[in-house]
């Protein structure tokens, strides 16, 4: 793919939260998603590649379609998200360049998904962020079997995707305990508050590696905040995607039941 007119220095971790804010403006989040351009990053990208949360593979594995659907993969909800649409295009050139670099790294298996749409993770935040739908997109997927070491040197071999105009957007859950996880309605759940400080002043300060070993390196908490990896592994592309001595910095933060955190990030590469 030939060089984009923009070279990026950011790579970002959002918190995509609850889809149904999509429709009930009673989410404050809603507020930071629709800032986007005029607040984080005002400038238009040639594409943009989600890691999302909600596409869960054994290989990594990339869409590759030219007009993806999107995928009501969601429930409780109001009635008029099941007949929203996000047009956008898709990018087999950038499908095929996220391949082509994940393979040079020397990842052994790397997918081309021609059928797979745009689920949640991307078509609901970027309705707000960018609702011209008009900038090609695609995703990303996780691989929840894998390490958070793996999905860091995944980002690491897409860092060059920034010098040719690719918004790189890892989109997640800062804190997203299991569904059954009682609501704390006195403020933020210690555990919750607990983690989420350690997750921030680890990657303030640069501690990327303690990121990467959060099992051993984040306060037990982690357990309930992460009982699965999957909405923490897009923060480990992005963190990995945003180079050597890149620095961190917290661009949102708000909780939901005292428990599902939607803490963002921006990463600058130095």
């Amino acid at each position: 793919m030939g060089v984009g007119k923009e070279v990026f220095r950011e790579t970002f971790y959002v918190s995509h939260g609850n889809p149904a804010m999509l429709a009930d403006e009673s989410f404050i989040a809603r507020n930071f998603l629709l800032g986007w351009k005029q607040n984080v990053f005002p400038i238009r990208p040639k594409a943009i590649l989600v890691v999302s949360a909600h596409w869960e593979t054994d290989v990594p594995s990339v869409s590759a379609g030219e007009n993806p659907e999107v995928i009501y993969d969601f429930s409780e909800v109001p009635q008029c998200m099941f007949q929203s649409k996000y047009p956008a295009p898709g990018s087999p050139e950038v499908a095929k360049r996220v391949k082509e670099l994940l393979m040079s790294a020397g990842f052994d298996r790397v997918e081309l998904d021609k059928t797979r749409g745009f689920d949640h993770s991307s078509w609901v935040p970027l309705t707000l962020m960018y609702p011209e739908a008009d900038i090609p997109v695609c995703q990303l997927s996780v691989q929840p079997s894998l390490s958070a070491t793996h999905h860091f040197n995944v980002g690491r071999a897409l860092a060059p995707l920034k010098e040719e105009g690719v918004l790189f957007i890892g989109s997640g859950g800062a804190v997203h305990p299991s569904d059954d996880t009682p609501h704390w309605f006195d403020g933020v759940a210690p555990w919750a508050a607990e983690f989420d400080q350690w997750l921030e002043d680890s990657l303030i300060s640069g501690r990327y590696e303690d990121v990467n070993n959060y099992q051993t390196k984040a306060p037990l908490g982690w357990k309930i905040a992460h009982p699965c990896p999957e909405h923490f592994y897009p923060l480990h592309v992005a963190m990995g995607a945003s180079g050597e001595n890149s620095k961190a910095e917290l661009i949102y933060r708000t909780w939901d039941h005292g428990t599902l955190g939607y803490a963002s990030y921006k990463f600058t590469a130095a």
